[in-house]
């Protein structure tokens, strides 16, 4: 089973994001460019990955889409995959203020 994680917030940018949730977690992400995505952020770790992005992302028509759709008042997006759900992960990521749980999956 892969678990899946989806926060928002639209009281950081991107690049504070990754700076709150890297120092909290002692994660380094590495910045990445993607034509579907626009520019987000990953970090690796042994229990999964955590990606940072913005909510609006690069369209086809030179106007921004929504990465979620459902949220569209969330700027930036926070996303972990984790083989099973980690509840220490998440009482971590609770104490990043402004930050919100949007969305569980589990396949």
């Amino acid at each position: 089973m892969t678990d899946y994680d989806t926060y928002g917030t639209s009281s950081h940018t991107a690049s504070e994001l990754v700076r709150l949730v890297g120092g909290r977690l002692g994660l380094a992400f590495t910045e990445h460019d993607s034509y579907f995505r626009g520019i987000y952020h990953r970090a690796d770790s042994p229990d999964g990955q955590i990606e940072v992005q913005p909510n609006p992302i690069p369209g086809d028509d030179g106007e921004d889409d929504l990465y979620a759709t459902e949220h569209p008042t969330v700027q930036v997006l926070l996303l972990t995959t984790t083989p099973a759900p980690i509840p220490a992960l998440r009482a971590q990521l609770d104490t990043v203020e402004g930050r919100v749980h949007l969305k569980n999956e589990s396949w």
